[in-house]
């Protein structure tokens, strides 16, 4: 995937010898020129060991070049059109963010976008160092059913409003600043208010696969702590967002707890598994739609759901799982929103269709 010119630099913008300090002062990657129907991509790092830099979901790790003797490490990456993907400088066993990108996401990854990937407003620059501010409500969850204990942070948006249940709360808490987001779009009069609850997730397979005890304990357990909290929330109108089996298992509630769950925001949501899909050597490779699709052409009534599904424009291998499962939810009654992002299998191209598909899924 490298890509290398006669003049590997300067065609990106980039003045002054290669590892000199006044090459560094101005050098701010990662940097891109259009190529055919795509981008060409510089990344730099500074340093005296070799580098891989490693890409979220979408491409195999690219080897770093250094430029002569110098302290000058480079990659040119030929990227697709309308691409936003997370990644990471990997460093014998340690990885690191790109201190030259001001987008990062928790203080080990970077976000890259082509210059013509869509903007996503809400979302604040978070460089390496930078610490999110968390909410300041704080629920200690101890599940009977789900066994163990976990944080639950809970955030009013505007006031407060329907419960929005964030899915792998840890990442929209320390990865992306989901509750800066919320507050920006709601500022701007695209959100109403609202309240976030970030669960976190303890164990993603057995909590996310389709079955009921997760969706019981949130049910008997959780939403009336969460109402104990002190915090305004309407969990009448309850809206589940999820993401890959986090946006498998919003869709599972959807179908088997409607009293509970009848709005749904969910991308990338991974619709090939079924039960055996996970000993399968090639997961996706299984029944296109896996369980749900098949509990889907059981006809259900399903008018009473908002689901908004949203993939990955480069996932090219999720899409006759969703498209199936997308189709089988309108012919059952929902009313359903389809959309494609611009990236791979990655939370920083899911920003936007979050804060979107919510305020829909309210609307």
């Amino acid at each position: 995937m490298g890509w290398v010119g006669e003049e590997p630099f300067a065609a990106f913008g980039l003045t002054g010898v290669p590892g000199t300090e006044a090459f560094w002062a101005g050098a701010r990657t990662p940097a891109s020129v259009p190529d055919g129907d795509g981008w060409v991509t510089l990344f730099l790092r500074r340093g005296a060991e070799a580098a891989t830099l490693g890409f979220e979901s979408w491409s195999e790790p690219v080897p770093l070049r250094r430029w002569g003797a110098t302290d000058c490490w480079y990659a040119q990456v030929r990227m697709p059109a309308r691409l936003r993907v997370t990644y990471r400088f990997l460093v014998g066993g340690a990885a690191y963010a790109d201190p030259f990108n001001p987008a990062g996401a928790g203080g080990g990854r970077s976000v890259a976008a082509t210059p013509d990937a869509p903007p996503q407003p809400h979302w604040p620059a978070v460089g390496a160092h930078d610490v999110l501010p968390l909410p300041r409500t704080r629920l200690r969850w101890a599940s009977e059913r789900l066994g163990g204990r976990r944080t639950v942070r809970v955030h009013a948006v505007g006031g407060g409003g329907p419960v929005v249940l964030l899915l792998d709360g840890d990442d929209w808490l320390h990865l992306h600043p989901a509750a800066t987001a919320f507050d920006s779009a709601a500022a701007s009069g695209e959100m109403p208010p609202v309240t976030l609850v970030f669960l976190p997730a303890k164990d993603r397979g057995a909590e996310f696969g389709c079955r009921p005890a997760l969706w019981e304990a949130v049910r008997d357990e959780l939403l009336p702590l969460v109402a104990q909290s002190g915090v305004p929330a309407d969990r009448d109108r309850l809206v589940v967002a999820g993401q890959s089996l986090g946006g498998l298992s919003a869709l599972y509630a959807a179908l088997e707890f409607p009293g509970l769950v009848s709005r749904v925001a969910c991308q990338s949501p991974s619709l090939w598994w079924s039960p055996e899909a996970a000993d399968l050597a090639d997961p996706l490779g299984g029944p296109v739609g896996g369980a749900l699709a098949a509990r889907l052409r059981g006809r259900p009534d399903l008018s009473g759901l908002r689901v908004a599904f949203d993939l990955g424009e480069h996932e090219t291998r999720m899409l006759a799982h969703c498209g199936l499962v997308e189709d089988l939810t309108a012919r059952a009654g929902a009313t359903v929103r389809v959309s494609r992002s611009a990236s791979g299998h990655d939370r920083a191209g899911w920003r936007h269709a979050l804060l979107r598909d919510v305020a829909w899924a309210l609307a």
